[in-house]
């Protein structure tokens, strides 16, 4: 079956980065490549969001709190996605899970079946 490990998270201060990955197996590069990926996050106390997604021909979507700092990207031949976070705030703490297999309808996005486990994103002095 279909699993996804993330990787890449950690601590980090108040403006600079990380590169966070998610690398899904159980899947061939040929059916991944049609699949929606996204990233969720959820901070402490908070509800699940979505952070940043992108579709099969590479259009991205995110939200209005990371545009223009995080950049989300996929490499279909290595069932992997990233998302690049610069410019980070204490805001941004949260674990940051990746989805498989969501669907936009009406303007939302549809999470699809398939999480990974989650990656602790912390940004602190």
């Amino acid at each position: 079956q279909v699993q996804l490990v993330e990787s890449g998270g950690g601590l980090v201060h108040p403006g600079g980065s990380l590169r966070l990955s998610c690398t899904a197996s159980g899947i061939r590069s040929s059916e991944y490549r049609e699949y929606t990926l996204a990233w969720f996050r959820r901070g402490s106390g908070k509800q699940r969001e979505s952070v940043a997604t992108i579709v099969m021909r590479g259009g991205t979507v995110y939200a209005d709190s990371v545009k223009g700092r995080f950049t989300i990207s996929r490499d279909n031949a290595k069932n992997t996605v990233y998302l690049q976070m610069n410019d980070l705030k204490p805001e941004d703490t949260a674990v940051y899970m990746c989805n498989l297999g969501g669907f936009f309808s009406d303007g939302d996005f549809v999470e699809g079946a398939y999480w990974g486990q989650g990656t602790q994103v912390t940004v602190a002095l």
